[in-house]
C-alpha cells in the first residue's frame, strides 16, 4: 500500500509540474505498476527489541536487573519504516538496537531503547510520535523520515517545516536530536527509469530542505542520501532486503556507522576525534540530471517514435 501510494503520487506530481505528454505519462504509469508488483506490500511488521542494552552487547534486559547507581541513558527512535528497521530478520540487526548497543559501548553505560517509529509515517504524523516521546523525555532522539514524504501531496518545504517543528519541540525540552535525512529513492532498482530519476529528484530536494530546518532548530542532521547513495548504488544486492525496497542488515549497519558518531557528539560523549563536515551534495547526487531535462528528453523520444 505504501509503495502504491508513493508511485501514484509521484506520477501526479510529475505530470502536473513536469509537463509530461500523455504518452510519457502513460509510460510512467506503467512503470509504477511494474514497481508496485515487484516490491509488493511488507511481508511482516518490523521486529521490536526495546529495553535496556548493555555495553557488553547483551539486551534487552529488564530494568530491574541493573545494579544500583547504573541509570541508563534514555534513547528514543522516531520516524518511519527505516527507523523501525523493517527488512531485517533478527533483533540484533535493527538500527535502534545497533545504535543503542553502540552508544552503550561508547559511553560504557546502559542504554534504554524506546521505539516510537511506525511504518508508513510521514512528517504529518511525526508530531504524535514526539508527543509520546515527551511523556518521559529521553536524553537523545534519533529521527529517520522522508521516504514517505516523497509520496505525499505536501510541498517539500511544508514537509521540512513539519520536521523542523518536531525537532524544535524536542530541543526545547532539553532533548538532543539527530536526524537521518531522506534517503536517495533513486537507488531503488525496482523503480524503472525515468520514474526512478523523478523519485531521486524529489528525495534529494527533501533531504536538503530537511537539513536546513533541522540545523536551524538546534538538531544535528546526517545526510543519508549524500553519504550512503554510492554504497547502495554499487551493492544493491547486499544493501537491500529481499523486498529490494527497504535496507538489509548490511544497509542498516552502514547507516548506523555514520549515525553513531553524530549521536555521541550531540550529547558530548564522542571521543573519536573531530567529526568531518558532512557533504552538501554527494558525487552520486551531482551526477544526476534534473527531472525537467529527463521529462523533456522522454517527450521528444516518444514524439519521434509516434511520427515514425
Amino acid at each position: 500500500m505504501i509503495a502504491a501510494k508513493a508511485f501514484r503520487l509521484a506520477l501526479l506530481a510529475a505530470g502536473t509540474a513536469g509537463g509530461l505528454s500523455g504518452a510519457a505519462y502513460g509510460l510512467l504509469n506503467g512503470q509504477a505498476g511494474y514497481a508496485r508488483r515487484v516490491i509488493g506490500p511488507p511481508a511482516n511488521d518490523p521486529l521490536r527489541a526495546d529495553g535496556i542494552h548493555l555495553p557488553s552487547g547483551i539486551g534487552p534486559v529488564p530494568r530491574g536487573e541493573l545494579a544500583d547507581g547504573f541509570e541508563p541513558l534514555e534513547f528514543a527512535v522516531l520516524g518511519d519504516s527505516a527507523a523501525a528497521g523493517l527488512g531485517v530478520d533478527f533483533q540484533a540487526d535493527l538500527p535502534g538496537v545497533r545504535l543503542a548497543r553502540g552508544l552503550a559501548e561508547e559511553l560504557d553505560r546502559p542504554v534504554a531503547l524506546t521505539t516510537h517509529a511506525i511504518v508508513g509515517t510521514t512528517s504529518q504524523e511525526l508530531a504524535a510520535q514526539v508527543d509520546a516521546a515527551l511523556l518521559r523525555p529521553p536524553k537523545l532522539v534519533l529521527i529517520i523520515i522522508g521516504a514517505n514524504d516523497v509520496t505525499s501531496k505536501l510541498p517539500v518545504s511544508a514537509c521540512a517545516e513539519l520536521l523542523g517543528d518536531a525537532v524544535r519541540r524536542l530541543v526545547d525540552s532539553d532533548v538532543a536530536v539527530v536526524v537521518g535525512t531522506c534517503p536517495d529513492l533513486g537507488a531503488i532498482r525496482p523503480i524503472p527509469q525515468p520514474l526512478r530519476s523523478i523519485a531521486r529528484h524529489w528525495s534529494l530536494a527533501l533531504g536538503r530542505a530537511q537539513r536546513r530546518v533541522v540545523e536551524a532548530a538546534g538538531g544535528r542532521a546526517v545526510p543519508l542520501a549524500d553519504l550512503l547513495s554510492p554504497e547502495f548504488l554499487a551493492r544493491p544486492g547486499e544493501f537491500f532486503s529481499p523486498d529490494r525496497f527497504h535496507p538489509s542488515a548490511a544497509g542498516y549497519e552502514a547507516a548506523a556507522a555514520i549515525l553513531l558518531p553524530a549521536m555521541c557528539s550531540v550529547i558530548g560523549e564522542w571521543r573519536g576525534g573531530p567529526l568531518p563536515p558532512a557533504p552538501t551534495r554527494s558525487k552520486a547526487a551531482e551526477a544526476r540530471r534534473p527531472t525537467s531535462r529527463i521529462v523533456a528528453r522522454l517527450n521528444r523520444r516518444l514524439h519521434r517514435h509516434g511520427n515514425s
